[in-house]
Parts: structure tokens; C-alpha cells; sequence
């Protein structure tokens, strides 16, 4: 019952806060049209009374009959046009919550947790349901409405009869159990659903497909599809089969109960104690009353969804930190020795100018679920208005370096400190309106050009000028003149005939818009050439110097590159190299070849490589 409770409060204020016109409107027509289904068989009983007496009320009593009928699917109709219009007012205004809770978080560990994906799909795949979970509601407050009224008329008959309605209670309780079972089956196949989908992606995208069908395995691709989805259906088929046998028993304790309320009034009516209208009012309110039952009980179980998906979009809504707040840490990581400062409850505004620059103190990051750590008792000081390049190996901790001084995770250990303010003391959307960030997995916005690029900086979204100097900047000209319709021509096919772009295109985009922000406290670089020629890296090089140049004039700015290759660093004021999620070495370019260490070691193998 938790669940039904919660369902109405939900489905209601949500419906209110959306149109609160429509809802009253859809409500009043319901009501009103399953109040006239109870009285149509008191009609029906006073015509075939006033038919065998041959009374002259028969008449009135055949065109009372007709217009409560044709004024029961009036409302039904005239509502239905309310109650759809809000259930998708309603169901856009819940994907605009999920998507701020999803995508608006200040710390991303939540997102990276199998436990909130599981609960993300799910209400995913309920939200869809909102308008039918909506429509059930309603239905819901009708045909108790219409079970009130068929209670008065019941035991104005006979109050034996009553016990109809409680012969509901076992196909309801019934009904119950069956969508349990149901829903649990759901529960314990959610990572399989992730699975079949994640499949589905991989034959159903053009990049996929394009590297399956090269390396052919596609048909292993497909079987490993059939086989997760027969057992993803297998068990819910189960489910469904226990369930139908829980429902038969609960509907037959009913049939039961209906049939002896027929019985009981045709007796009555022999005996001469009830009128053949009598019969006739108790088989059609018993119809109705089964109708009735059978319906609630499709209406309960589209309520118990809805209240399972507010249950666990108020669990999202709990876990989502406060959006001005970088939180901060959870537990100690397995080194200890920085301070740790917790965040005020009120923010602070970030510096509009670095004077000293960024300091990571003995920082450590642990991914949730993995022991190892990313990053172990890191102490970084990144000068104001220098380039900083961060080099080392795959799984070196390069990355989620980068996430960090993004405020995009928290250290497990340790603090970072911005002019000597811990992060976790500063808005989080204070901090990152400071940064312009070019990730490794940057995002490919196949919207226009000019939105692509522009929402680098939304305030300057329609910027023209700013935009084309930004892909300038980031050697992107020629892509923008490749686009048909320039600033305003569509990126991508996703869901329009755009402009297909290269990798190397899409990548310097997403350069572009890196470097929308004029002046920015922190410029990132993570691995901003992987996907481009020699040409373009030298020019990327060059590029990122000079904005590099102009950020630490402008705001004493901290720019950082990360990147594999190491010719492209050469220029930095200072280079960290990460080994096993450590800092192993750090100096400038020619010192650390001089030491002839890690660094050299992989510079000189980097070179060879170019000979």
C-alpha cells in the first residue's frame, strides 16, 4: 500500500506543479462519466418494470438508459484529450529532472556506480509509462466513485449482496502478489537489460557496425545478443507464468461471489420478494462490478510501477549533492598525510584572478569498488600562468588527474587548494565556470556547428565572431568551411542529414569549444592531438601555446596538457610524469633529459619512433 500512496502523492503534485487546470478539468470529466455507469442499470431496472406493467415511464426510463450511455463516453472521451495533453506535460517534465540529476552532479563517482546505473535504467524505462500511470490514477478515483454508488444501489436491494464487493479483496490482494513477483524478476535481470542494450548499440551504430563487419563479428556480436535476451526472457516469462497462476486464483474467488449474487436474486425473485427488474439491475451492476475489479486491478499494478519509479527517483534526488557544493571526501584513502578541511555549508566565489596558482596536497583517489588507487599521495604545485604537462603510460592516473582539478571527483585523501582555498570550499559551478576543458572522451554535440562549439561558453552562444575565432584557435577553419550552411549547418546524423565529421574533425570541435572561454582560470588539454596528423598536432601545438600565453595574461591562468605524445610538451614549464598513479618525476624538458631517467627513457623511445 506504501507503494500505491506514494504513487498518488507523486503522480499528483507532479501533475499539479504541470497543469493544474488540465488535472481538474481531466478529473471532473472522469468522475462524472463513471458516476452515469452505475446509474444506467437502475435505468435498465425501471424500464423492464415499467415494460412488463406497461407503464408509460417505460420510455422514459429506454431514453434514460440511452443518454447516461452516450454521456458515459462523452466524458470519457472529452477526458481522455485532457489527461494525455498533461500525462506528456508531465512525462517531459520528469526526463528534464532525470536528465539534472544525471547529468548536473557535482561529483561523478554516483554515475560510474553499478548500483545507480541499475536504478538510472530502470526509471529510464518507466518514464515512458507516466501518461498510462497517470490515466490510471484517474481511472483509479472513478471507479472508486462508481463502487460507492454501486454499493448504495446494492444493498438498497439487498444488503447480502454487499459481499460482492468484498469478494473483490482477494482478486486485489491477489493482483498484488503477482506484480511482486514481476517486479522482482525485473530487479534481478536489470544488469542483463543494461547488457542487451549495450549489444543492441553495438550492431545498431554506424562506428560499431563499420569495425564489426571488418573484423566479422557481427555474427558473434548477434549471437551473444539471442542469447542474453532468451535468458532475459526466460526469467521474465517465468515470472509472468507465476504470476497469471496468482491472479486465476484470486479472479476465481470472485466468479464465485458473482455467480451466488445471481443465484440469490433470481430466488428472490421466484419466492415473489424481488421484481424481474431486480435481476436484471443485479446481473448488470454484477457485470459492471466485475469490470470494475478486473480494471482495478490493471490500475494497481500501473500504480505500483509509478510508485516504484518515485521511490527511486527520490533516491536519485537524495544521493544528488546540492549543485553549487563540490562535496567532500567519504572516507580516508590508504595514505594520510594531508590535512583534510571539510566544505562550509555555504560556498565561496571562485577568484577571478590566480595569483600563486593550483597545489594538489598528498591528494588520493580511489574509484568506488576498486582497493588500488588511481592516484596515491600526489603533492603537485602548478605556478599561476604556467603550462604544466602531465605524461606517463596508460592507467598512469593521468585522467582522473584531470577530473579532479575539475572538481568532476573528490580526493579520498588529501585536498586541492586554488590560492590556498580548498575547492570543496568554492561552488562547484563557481569553480568550473573558470575552465575550459578539451577531454579525452570529449562529447561529439551533433547539434549546429554554432551550438557544438558555442556551448563552451552559453553566455556567448550566439557569438558568431567568438565562435569562428575559437575554431581558428583550435585549427578548425576548414572544417567549418567543409560544413554546409557554416555556423549553422547540423553536425552528425544522429537524427538529421548533417555533416559527417572525421575523428580528427570532431576532436578539433571539441577543441574549439575548450576554448570558448576567454579567460579562464584553468585550461585542460587531455590528450588534445590524439586523433590528429603530424600537421595538425604542430599546428594544435603552436595554437595551444598562444592560448595558453593569453589565459595566463588574462586570469594568471594554469593551462595543463596531457598527452602521450611527448613532443608535444616539450614547450611546458613544467612536465609531471605519473607512473602506477604516483609522481615519479618532475621538471622542465631539458632537466629531466639531462637526469636521464623514466622520462628520458620514454622520450627518447617516442623519438625513435619518428626516425
Amino acid at each position: 500500500m506504501r507503494d500505491l500512496a506514494r504513487a498518488a502523492a507523486f503522480l499528483l503534485a507532479l501533475s499539479w506543479r504541470t497543469d493544474r487546470r488540465r488535472l481538474l478539468g481531466a478529473a471532473a470529466l472522469m468522475l462524472a462519466g463513471y458516476a452515469a455507469t452505475p446509474l444506467i442499470g437502475v435505468a435498465l431496472k425501471v424500464f423492464t418494470d415499467a415494460a412488463l406493467a406497461r407503464h408509460p415511464a417505460a420510455g422514459w426510463a429506454a431514453g434514460a438508459a440511452a443518454a447516461l450511455l452516450v454521456f458515459e463516453l462523452m466524458m470519457a472521451h472529452f477526458a481522455h484529450l485532457a489527461y494525455f495533453e498533461l500525462g506528456e506535460l508531465s512525462e517531459l517534465e520528469l526526463n528534464s529532472e532525470l536528465i539534472e540529476l544525471a547529468g548536473r552532479r557535482a561529483d561523478l563517482r554516483q554515475l560510474e556506480s553499478p548500483q545507480f546505473a541499475d536504478g538510472l535504467a530502470l526509471i529510464r524505462a518507466d518514464l515512458v509509462r507516466t501518461r498510462e500511470a497517470l490515466t490510471a490514477a484517474l481511472q483509479l478515483a472513478g471507479v472508486l466513485a462508481q463502487t460507492a454508488i454501486t454499493t448504495a444501489i446494492l444493498a438498497a436491494v439487498n444488503p447480502l449482496l454487499t459481499v460482492l464487493l468484498l469478494a473483490a479483496l482477494p482478486p486485489v490482494l491477489a493482483g498484488r502478489r503477482a506484480h511482486a513477483l514481476i517486479d522482482a524478476a525485473r530487479e534481478a535481470t536489470a544488469e542483463q537489460v543494461r547488457l542487451v542494450s549495450h549489444l543492441l548499440r553495438l550492431a545498431t551504430t554506424a562506428g560499431p557496425v563499420a569495425e564489426l563487419s571488418v573484423s566479422q563479428a557481427g555474427d558473434e556480436v548477434a549471437a551473444l545478443t539471442s542469447r542474453a535476451w532468451a535468458q532475459l526472457a526466460a526469467a521474465e516469462q517465468a515470472a509472468h507464468r507465476r504470476a497469471a497462476f496468482v491472479r486465476g486464483a484470486g479472479q476465481l474467488v470472485f466468479a464465485a461471489a458473482y455467480a451466488g449474487a445471481i443465484v440469490l436474486v433470481a430466488w428472490q425473485a421466484l419466492l415473489g420478494q424481488a421484481r424481474v427488474g431486480d435481476v436484471i439491475l443485479i446481473i448488470t451492476l454484477a457485470v459492471q462490478v466485475n469490470a470494475q475489479v478486473s480494471g482495478a486491478l490493471g490500475l494497481l499494478a500501473v500504480l505500483q510501477g509509478a510508485g516504484r519509479t518515485a521511490r527511486r527517483l527520490t533516491t536519485l534526488r537524495a544521493q544528488a549533492p546540492a549543485p553549487e557544493h563540490l562535496p567532500a571526501p567519504e572516507h580516508p584513502g590508504p595514505e594520510q598525510p594531508g590535512p583534510e578541511q571539510p566544505g562550509p555549508e555555504q560556498p565561496g566565489p571562485a577568484p577571478g584572478r590566480l595569483q600563486r596558482g593550483i597545489r594538489l596536497d598528498h591528494v588520493s583517489f580511489a574509484y568506488p569498488g576498486r582497493p588500488a588507487p588511481a592516484l596515491r599521495d600526489v603533492t603537485l604545485d602548478l605556478p599561476a600562468g604556467s603550462v604544466v604537462a602531465i605524461v606517463g603510460e596508460n592507467g598512469a592516473g593521468k585522467s582522473t588527474l584531470v577530473k579532479l582539478l575539475c572538481g568532476l571527483y573528490q580526493p579520498t585523501a588529501g585536498r586541492i587548494e586554488a590560492d590556498g582555498t580548498d575547492l570543496r570550499a568554492l561552488g562547484a559551478d563557481a569553480w568550473r565556470a573558470g575552465l575550459a576543458v578539451l577531454f579525452q572522451d570529449f562529447a561529439r554535440i551533433q547539434l549546429t556547428l554554432r551550438e557544438s562549439v558555442g556551448t563552451g561558453d552559453l553566455p556567448r552562444l550566439s557569438d558568431g565572431p567568438g565562435i569562428r575565432a575559437a575554431l581558428r584557435r583550435a585549427g578548425a577553419g576548414r572544417v567549418a568551411a567543409t560544413v554546409p550552411g557554416g555556423l549553422a549547418g547540423l553536425l552528425g546524423r544522429g537524427y538529421g542529414d548533417g555533416a559527417e565529421l572525421s575523428g580528427g574533425q570532431w576532436q578539433s570541435v571539441g577543441l574549439a569549444r575548450g576554448l570558448m572561454r576567454p579567460s579562464p582560470l584553468l585550461l585542460i588539454l587531455d590528450e588534445p592531438a590524439a586523433a590528429l596528423d603530424a600537421a595538425a598536432e604542430t599546428a594544435i601545438v603552436a595554437s595551444y601555446r598562444e592560448s595558453a600565453r593569453r589565459a595566463g595574461r588574462a586570469a594568471g591562468a594554469v593551462t595543463v596538457v596531457v598527452s602521450h605524445r611527448l613532443a608535444t610538451v616539450r614547450m611546458a614549464d613544467l612536465i609531471v610524469l605519473l607512473d602506477h598513479g604516483r609522481v615519479a618525476e618532475r621538471g622542465r624538458h631539458a632537466d629531466l633529459m639531462a637526469a636521464g631517467g623514466q622520462y628520458a627513457e620514454l622520450f627518447e623511445l617516442h623519438a625513435r619512433g619518428y626516425r
